[in-house]
């Protein structure tokens, strides 16, 4: 028996739904993508935009939800919840709901330790640090998106 499996049998069924390394493994791939979406918007605006960081943050956090659902939807999740436009709003209303406190997380993380911790790191005239903080804010955001996401939007223990 693997330690996967050892482990879904010692937790209770919505903790065990959690402990699936390939849907997982799925769901960061689908992180990674939503990333660079979210960074790439986020260096564009404030780079390019001349939009102040805090606010092309907003922005670049909508355009990856957006990305990183679509994707969940048609991969990580596929097999779960009802086909139809209207199921498919209510996951995506959920979902919504849910990555706001990832993206909440997120959000307070970036700003605080953006506007807080000087680091100058710079490339091509290029704000690396705003990369590096955006890049550390995104993956505890993840973890944390991941448990909600597969526990209230796709509801993966009803398998």
């Amino acid at each position: 028996m693997s330690r996967a499996d050892r482990l879904r049998e010692a937790l209770p069924d919505r903790l065990a739904a959690l402990v699936s390394t390939v849907r997982f493994g799925q769901f960061v791939s689908v992180g990674a993508i939503g990333a660079v979406f979210d960074v790439t918007t986020l260096v564009v605006l404030t780079e390019l935009a001349g939009l102040p960081a805090a606010v092309a943050n907003v922005v670049s956090i909508e355009t990856a939800i957006l990305v990183m659902f679509t994707v969940n939807e048609r991969w990580t999740f596929a097999s779960h919840g009802e086909a139809g436009a209207r199921s498919i709003g209510r996951r995506l209303v959920r979902s919504h709901l849910v990555r706001a406190g990832g993206s909440t997380l997120q959000y307070v993380l970036f700003v605080a330790v953006f506007y807080n911790v000087t680091v100058d790191l710079s490339l091509a005239g290029v704000d690396l640090w705003l990369v590096v903080v955006k890049g550390g804010a995104i993956g505890v955001a993840m973890l944390v998106n991941y448990v909600f996401e597969s526990l209230f939007t796709w509801q993966v223990h009803r398998e």
